[in-house]
């Protein structure tokens, strides 16, 4: 039995390439969350543990509203990860088939959801059309929902992320809000990457629209329009159409792992 002095929210964790969250069914019932609810409920000592937390919510004119917060509890913009994740998660909870609408922070989204085994999927996303752009032979600084700065490095395994990402997220002469920071290598024709997250304050495993911001930077760079990107623990998928320097059908693909649910518990 529980007390009647606590709340009890029921979740559930999914992790996209590693970049995990939790998950939270809010379509019925109306559940309030603070900062420091969040903040306790992703770290990963005291709490569940996650790079972010994620509701469904209601929408009007479609499958549901996604509602990201970074691990911080801070409410964020989209995250692509996490919108591969929601896909998946509303599957599971029988709110959708295998196709879904859904809004998030940046606008509307899609997904085609495919089950591979039990509690994994592969879920394809689209993003955002990328209309602009700031791009030079170092760096490229772009927005796919949330903002990035990609840069090439040659030392990628002995890099210190956390170090040196910080380094940009927080150079106010790139942007005063901060960005989130990707670092690229190309070893025998394939892609790899490390990403700072801001929110987070460090590495992820992954980060979905890093991934996409990575593999455009790709493209400027070395051409194509259909190009993996590895990152710590898996490889990721971008593919578009390309018209001059404007990327439309952006789609993110990649797996997405429902990994356990639980009951959190917190005072009142």
């Amino acid at each position: 039995m529980y007390n009647t002095n606590t709340q009890h929210i029921k979740f559930s964790k999914y992790h996209g390439a590693g970049n995990d969250f939790i998950m939270i069914n809010a379509l019925s019932n109306e559940i309030f969350l603070n900062d420091e609810i969040v903040f306790k409920m992703c770290d990963r000592r005291t709490g569940i543990g996650a790079d972010g937390l994620i509701m469904i919510l209601p929408s009007e004119t479609h499958d549901f509203k996604m509602r990201y917060y970074n691990c911080d509890g801070k409410e964020a913009t989209f995250c692509g990860n996490g919108g591969r994740c929601v896909a998946a998660f509303a599957h599971q909870e029988g709110v959708v088939n295998n196709f879904t609408t859904f809004e998030a922070a940046d606008g509307i989204h899609k997904a085609d959801i495919v089950m591979t085994s039990v509690n994994n999927f592969n879920i394809s996303l689209t993003m955002r059309d990328i209309l602009t752009y700031d791009l030079n032979e170092e760096r490229l600084i772009i927005d796919t929902g949330s903002p990035h700065y990609v840069t090439r490095v040659d030392n990628l395994d002995k890099l210190d992320i956390k170090a040196e990402g910080a380094k940009i997220r927080y150079d106010k002469n790139i942007s005063t809000d901060g960005v989130n920071v990707n670092f690229m290598s190309v070893e025998n024709g394939d892609i790899y990457i490390r990403t700072y997250e801001r929110g987070v304050e460090d590495e992820t495993l992954a980060c979905g629209t890093g991934v996409t911001a990575s593999a455009i930077a790709a493209s400027l760079w070395f051409g194509g329009d259909n190009i993996d990107i590895n990152t710590r623990i898996a490889k990721l998928n971008v593919r578009f159409n390309r018209d001059i320097n404007c990327f439309k059908n952006v789609v993110l693909s990649g797996p997405a792992t429902h990994v356990f649910d639980g009951i959190f518990i917190f005072a009142k």
